[in-house]
């Protein structure tokens, strides 16, 4: 009998693999030494080099020299040999009753990936069932929020005054800073951008149209709707979800208090009365850092620029903020609202949540004044 050895793994730790030839022609893979995961974690290789042997039908396997034999090796080798024991297998008694318990239990298989044109169609299904799931939501609760108006109308006396005071004052009173700051600082950008360019054409006095129509009718109202959806909108959010985790709306629904009446109405009318105010303010705020910049800029001062304003900017813009900011309001409101219900008892999903609805919220904003553009294109122009 003639030995040749051809794997040698980890010759420190005694695992050896050798492969024999034999007299009669037949080849013949001996393990030797201690075949375990501790004593082979060095060696990366040796998954594949076993699975390259165990694909000759032929060869004769001897593992009566190996001296120990964990689990996890058992199920390398069994996997290797495609969970079926060779023909011709040499292995002590207690090293049997390993694979006697792989050939007992059924190992999962993993399920072949479909083609990408199913998988395509998989997700493209998914993602209109899951936005018909979602709209079918917020349906619920716009539903709801018209029913409990109707009845609030008919039933002044039960309308929750303190809860839509408290929210004015968060969304409205609170904002004021933030959004006089952002309007002022967008007013000198804007208005010191515009100005470089009516330089070259020598028409600088027209720098009070664009400021005009621009910040009264789409920079106001949009800016304070970004402004209120990041900061009163993830307020809302996260306050309907701390609720959800502490279990308070359980303990209104079990007291029999409306969820829609004392939470979802009161945020909603706050922001929708609070938004065109805010957007006055930022308008107002914008045109004051507009009229700055116009000032040092193209030497155009504050008493021209009240002059002119009125003839350049019509009293139906004004009206058009002012209604696309109530509708922004509105928005932000119930998107907010509907995401903090759909948070779940953990602090994961509460800060998912949190930022699916400013995301959402800034977004629909963002739609609603593409609508509103198109719709009033030609309404309002000097």
């Amino acid at each position: 009998m003639t030995m040749t050895t051809d794997i040698q793994i980890n010759s420190d730790t005694s695992a050896l693999l050798e492969l024999i030839e034999q007299d009669d022609g037949c080849t013949c893979a001996k393990l030797s030494g201690s075949w375990t995961l501790r004593s082979i974690a060095t060696a990366s290789d040796l998954p594949p080099k076993i699975s390259r042997i165990a694909l000759r039908k032929d060869l004769h396997w001897d593992l009566r020299s190996v001296n120990k034999l964990d689990s996890a090796m058992a199920l390398m080798l069994w996997l290797a040999w495609e969970e079926c024991l060779p023909t011709a297998l040499q292995l002590r008694p207690e090293h049997q009753r390993l694979f006697e318990r792989w050939q007992t239990l059924q190992l999962p298989r993993p399920e072949p990936a479909p083609p990408f044109p199913t998988r395509l169609i998989n997700h493209l299904n998914q993602l209109v069932v899951d936005i018909i799931v979602q709209l079918s939501a917020f349906m619920v609760i716009l539903g709801q929020l018209l029913i409990d108006s109707v009845y609030l109308l008919a039933h002044p006396r039960e309308m929750p005054w303190s809860e839509i005071a408290s929210a004015i004052y968060d969304a409205g009173v609170r904002a004021l800073g933030i959004t006089a700051l952002v309007g002022f600082l967008i007013g000198i950008v804007l208005s010191y951008l515009s100005a470089l360019q009516l330089k070259m054409f020598g028409a600088e006095i027209y720098i009070i149209n664009i400021l005009g129509l621009s910040i009264i009718r789409e920079l106001g109202p949009l800016l304070a709707a970004i402004l209120v959806a990041g900061r009163s909108g993830s307020a809302i959010t996260a306050q309907i979800g701390i609720m959800r985790v502490t279990e308070e709306l359980d303990a209104l629904s079990a007291m029999g208090i409306s969820h829609s009446r004392r939470l979802t109405l009161p945020k909603v009318a706050a922001l929708t009365v609070a938004m065109p105010l805010l957007s006055v303010w930022t308008s107002a705020m914008a045109m004051i850092g507009g009229m700055f910049s116009a000032q040092t800029t193209l030497d155009i001062n504050y008493q021209q620029f009240f002059i002119r304003l009125p003839d350049a900017v019509p009293l139906t813009n004004v009206y058009i903020g002012l209604g696309k900011s109530a509708v922004f309001g509105l928005v932000v409101a119930l998107i907010a609202c509907y995401f903090g219900f759909r948070i779940k008892p953990n602090t994961e999903s509460l800060g998912n949540e949190t930022t699916n609805s400013v995301v959402a919220a800034i977004t629909l904003v963002i739609m609603c004044d593409a609508v509103f553009a198109i719709l009033f294109m030609n309404v309002g122009m000097p």
